[in-house]
């Protein structure tokens, strides 16, 4: 006959009822907290302060901690030049730069560049009061220059590559 197990494995038969219980009272504890927990958490559910917040929300955030704001709101200008300055003038000119608040506007002829020009008090106002956290200080409105509108500087992908024009 084999002898008990506490035996076999040296136990000291006094002190095995005490870990045993320790240890199973530790987890019915942990498993009484977690209940609660639980409970807390279905009685929260939908108040205040306990829904994620919004995506647009979230990422406003990201932007202004990231200083990414004037960035969007240059882009958001360039996307809707038209309600800036209406259909007509936004097929003849388009926003080319912004640095240190001088907005750079690029228009396809002189006669456009002037019209612009006259319109750079308004333009100052419009876009001021419809992107807020867009600092311009200055405009600038430059007239057809050596290169092409629409691509930017160089007017080609490969200006004077090979030298032809």
């Amino acid at each position: 006959m084999t002898p008990p197990i506490a035996e076999q494995l040296h136990l000291d038969q006094r002190k095995l009822p005490a870990e045993v219980f320790n240890r199973l009272s530790s987890r019915a504890g942990a498993r009484k907290e977690w209940k609660a927990r639980e409970e807390n958490a279905w009685n929260n559910f939908g108040k205040p302060g306990r829904d994620p917040g919004k995506l647009g929300g979230v990422m406003s955030v990201i932007a202004a901690d990231g200083d990414w704001t004037p960035h969007l709101k240059l882009a958001q200008l360039r996307n809707h030049w038209d309600q800036v300055v209406g259909p007509a003038i936004a097929s003849h000119s388009v926003v080319t730069d912004f640095r240190d608040g001088v907005l750079t506007i690029n228009t396809e002829s002189n006669a456009w560049a002037t019209q612009l020009t006259y319109l750079i008090p308004q333009l100052t106002a419009t876009i001021r009061q419809r992107l807020k956290g867009l600092e311009i200080r200055e405009i600038r409105v430059t007239g057809p220059q050596s290169h092409n509108f629409r691509r930017g500087v160089g007017g080609r992908r490969y200006p004077n590559r090979y030298g032809r024009r």
